[in-house]
């Protein structure tokens, strides 16, 4: 089995704020555009890039991807089958495929993708304490919001640790769940109360500790790491803006879908 080795790229050192707002810009960016052909290019120069400058192994990284292949089914199906239009390609019972709902239902999938990959290549490019450390220097984050969330990000496989525990205890004891819908109730009524009530007595002593230790002042802090703006934030705007601009010119030279704006199909 292939190893998982991380390694560090030039997007790993890219400030985490700046990578946040730019990503965020982008996906903004997406909802205003119509035209299918620069989402496929948007969407191959994003999986090129995380394939290539992620910095985890490129079979891990396909696997990450595979969900991708649902979201988009999922997301464009609903439309493709059940839209609305006057060109009939296919009509039986229920299902109703027109050219309107077809390119329309195409352009929401081809959106998912895009948000999709957006998302997996900022998890996969950004360590979450250096980007709430960022959070707190570059934006002025409060830190008690800040190490708040750091905390509760470890507090995750402590919670996983505990389900393991309870159901470990369960097993001996003897204790099993009904079959069916009654099943269900047990389970959540076996492991919801004791996680959530130790969930609540960990959040408090959470409190009181980042009480103690000060958390809410507002006064200029120290930290262990410092967070600047280098090259590669610069390279990475640029590239940004040079990739955009490169997907918006080559779909007007050349189309994969006979369509520049599905607003308009069929009119």
């Amino acid at each position: 089995m292939t190893e998982y080795k991380w390694e560090e790229t030039w997007l790993s050192r890219i400030n985490p704020s700046l990578k946040l707002i730019v990503t965020m810009v982008l996906l903004v960016g997406v909802i205003f555009v119509h035209n299918p052909n620069v989402l496929i290019l948007v969407v191959v120069i994003a999986l090129f890039t995380l394939f290539t400058f992620s910095g985890h192994p490129r079979l891990f990284v396909l696997l990450y991807c595979l969900p991708f292949i649902l979201v988009f089914v999922s997301a464009s199906t609903a439309m493709v089958f059940f839209g609305k239009g006057e060109t009939t390609w296919f009509h039986m019972g229920i299902v109703h495929i027109t050219e309107e709902s077809f390119y329309r239902g195409i352009h929401l999938g081809l959106r998912a993708l895009t948000f999709a990959t957006f998302g997996l290549l900022f998890a996969l490019t950004t360590k979450p304490v250096y980007l709430f450390y960022s959070l707190m220097q570059q934006l002025r984050l409060p830190p008690h919001f800040a190490y708040g969330f750091m905390a509760s990000i470890r507090m995750i496989p402590m919670m996983v640790t505990e389900f393991q525990t309870l159901r470990y205890a369960y097993q001996i004891r003897g204790i099993a769940a009904r079959r069916g819908v009654g099943g269900m109730y047990d389970m959540l009524r076996f492991y919801s109360v004791p996680l959530l009530a130790q969930a609540i007595r960990r959040a408090q002593r959470l409190s009181v500790a980042m009480t103690a230790k000060q958390f809410f002042l507002k006064q200029k802090r120290t930290y262990f790491y410092k967070l600047h703006f280098q090259r590669e934030d610069i390279i990475f705007v640029g590239g940004c803006i040079l990739a955009v601009v490169s997907a918006i010119y080559f779909s007007t030279v050349e189309w994969w879908i006979p369509v520049h704006d599905v607003r308009y199909v069929g009119v």
